[in-house]
């Protein structure tokens, strides 16, 4: 640790380093807080011993409704350690809710966040370069997975097919990041002014423009537990960021319905041919190919259809995107 100290630059006194605030969403992670907890605690010390953050950063863990005993553990955190706070949601909002409710709160409140997964996975040794990034002038530093040699082949391909995907569909992501980042006081700003219900936050930081850059490191294993994230929940978030940064869905629907339309003119056209030469054969088998091929294309379509109408439904109404039903450690 000591070492680690020495080798940091000191060229910020204490008045120049800018505020942390260090977002931590957690869900049913009773196990793994006490285990991440001090690494995020000891990375704070650490930038803050080499001045290249204030001494009053803190980490905010975010309970997004769980139903084990994180918050008890959110508060023995925070008992402990005044570096620590705590939020609590009326109920489990979701991961991307969870993690926009921590951002928010750290609005106004400090001059940089970043946010990260409780699970330890990944490396928390990357916010000191994000840190210095900042220090450069870049308001957005998206940490970027160097590999994904700790996921099966199976999550790894379709991982980084979804990636290209989303690219492919005019959406502006970035290839193998998820939601480890560090934004600043002006890019929160510009993150509020999205109003959207239906988010997809590593879609949506992009668009918000300043300054950005990347930082490599490596993903490990889970430090404890089980990850909430199946493939189930992968699909869904992969379907819901498709849907929130693209229109292009509904387009190559449109598409394939101009094509089939044409295919079936000719298809009419060659049956009036048939008819009118006496070659017209009754065929079961080829009706019915067709019957279904055009049956499934078009509620494929009114699937895509609907879930973008659903959307559009989801966004008049106005919900508020999470509900904070407690805070602690956010006096002192």
């Amino acid at each position: 640790m000591h070492a680690r100290i020495g080798a940091m630059s000191t060229e910020m006194n204490s008045n120049e380093a800018p505020l942390l605030w260090i977002v931590v969403p957690c869900y049913n992670e009773e196990q793994v807080l006490p285990l991440t907890a001090p690494l995020f605690l000891e990375e704070l010390q650490l930038l803050a011993a080499a001045g290249k953050v204030s001494d009053s950063s803190s980490v905010v863990f975010v309970d997004d409704g769980s139903s084990d005993g994180t918050w008890r553990v959110i508060n023995d955190l925070v008992a402990s350690n005044s570096h620590f706070k705590g939020i609590a949601l009326s109920r489990n909002r979701g991961h991307q809710n969870a993690l926009l409710c921590g951002l928010m709160q750290a609005r106004g409140q400090c001059d940089i966040t970043v946010s990260i997964d409780c699970d330890g996975q990944d490396d928390i040794t990357a916010i000191e370069r994000m840190v210095d990034a900042y220090a450069e002038g870049y308001d957005v530093v998206y940490g970027v997975r160097s590999k994904r040699e700790t996921d099966t082949v199976f999550k790894r391909s379709t991982a980084e097919g979804f990636y290209k995907l989303l690219s492919k569909m005019g959406a502006e992501v970035v290839f193998n990041h998820a939601d480890y980042r560090l934004m600043s006081a002006r890019a929160l700003d510009g993150l509020a002014e999205f109003g959207e219900v239906n988010l997809y936050l590593r879609g949506m930081v992009p668009m918000v423009g300043f300054p950005s850059t990347t930082v490599e490191y490596e993903r490990t294993e889970r430090v404890a537990g089980e990850s909430h994230y199946p493939l189930g929940k992968m699909l869904g978030l992969a379907f819901n960021g498709i849907t929130s940064l693209s229109v292009k869905p509904i387009r190559l629907v449109a598409g394939a319905g101009m094509l089939f339309s044409l295919v079936g003119l000719v298809g009419v056209l060659w049956a009036l041919v048939a008819v009118l030469t006496g070659n017209a054969v009754t065929g079961w088998a080829s009706t019915m190919c067709v019957v279904c091929l055009i049956g499934g294309l078009q509620l494929l379509s009114l699937g895509v259809i609907g879930e973008y109408i659903g959307k559009i439904y989801l966004e008049t109404k106005h919900r508020p995107s999470y509900i904070v039903k407690e805070r602690t450690g956010f006096d002192r």
